[in-house]
């Protein structure tokens, strides 16, 4: 942190330019995790005194609380094992399959796949509330009310058929950084080692993609896995947003980020809230250990 000149010490310029990255990092990441920890073992309602509880926030979470148990865990669960993987290779796939064309088609095409990812909020509540609802004017049911299909509407939005709704649409917009990053980390490759590789006998591009384009892209596909899991844990609000309430109708869309602001914001049971965000917390650590493990450089 310092450094000496002429038998004297002084403050090292790096420190400087680190110091606001620090300061919104502690402000913003560090006492927000550590406040949530503390409050996770105490009975608090925003208005009255702390109580320390110790782990009854936890115990009750564990073994009283059937929502979470029947509900919440499985959904964020499975939420997370179809979103997370396969939004992950989607966003692979695609990123290789837009580095294999000329410039201006693959920025026109680049445009188009990320621009979901920043209107995704707006869209859900505009667009595939119209496309699910649950009457005659609903995209979906129209078209399966004009097939014969079925002969009367169904309310996709507060059914068992919310959350592969929630699924779908997060996987439409699942295109964001970490897409961009191994895009931008394919096109950076060297093409002078595809050129090597062709000639020690590389017969086609799927060749090219897993013994040089994967294994070259390692700190950024760890990197565009960390981003995919964070991102699938956060995108609670999209049941929410469809079905217009909190909880979900009958918990079918409930995901962990939504039992949280439900217990945080809606009942004021911030104690208990906070030791639902620590287990969040812990298991985003660990999903994203598990990432750095697979793509560790060896």
């Amino acid at each position: 942190m310092s450094i000496k000149e002429n038998g004297r010490k002084r403050v090292n310029p790096a420190v400087f330019f680190l110091l606001p990255y620090i300061i919104l990092f502690t402000v913003f990441i560090i006492i927000p995790v550590v406040s949530a920890m503390l409050l996770s073992f105490t009975n608090f309602d925003a208005v009255s005194r702390l109580d320390i509880v110790g782990l009854k926030n936890y115990v009750s979470l564990l073994t009283q609380d059937p929502i979470f148990m029947q509900h919440v865990l499985p959904n964020t669960i499975a939420f997370a094992v179809v979103v997370g993987p396969v939004g992950y290779a989607l966003s692979f796939f695609l990123a290789w399959s837009l580095a294999q064309l000329p410039r201006l088609p693959r920025t026109i095409c680049t445009l188009i796949i990320y621009s979901p990812s920043l209107t995704v909020g707006t869209t859900m509540a505009v667009v595939w509330r119209i496309i699910f609802a649950g009457d005659q004017l609903g995209y979906v049911n129209g078209l399966l009310i004009s097939l014969g299909l079925i002969s009367e509407p169904y309310p996709f939005l507060v059914t068992e058929y919310l959350l592969p709704i929630m699924m779908l649409i997060a996987l439409w917009s699942s295109m964001g950084v970490g897409f961009l990053a191994m895009l931008a980390g394919i096109l950076n490759i060297d093409t002078s080692v595809y050129e090597a590789a062709t000639i020690d006998g590389m017969r086609n591009r799927f060749q090219e993609m897993f013994y040089i384009t994967i294994p070259m892209m390692k700190p950024l596909m760890l990197f565009g896995a960390v981003m995919a899991v964070v991102g699938t844990f956060q995108v609670g609000f999209i049941g929410v947003q469809l079905s217009g309430i909190n909880p979900t109708p009958g918990c079918y869309g409930q995901l962990i980020v939504n039992h949280i602001e439900d217990y945080g914001f809606i009942r004021y049971e911030m104690g208990y809230a906070s030791a639902v965000s620590v287990v969040l917390l812990i298991m985003v650590y660990a999903i994203s250990k598990s990432a750095r493990r697979v793509f560790r450089e060896n």
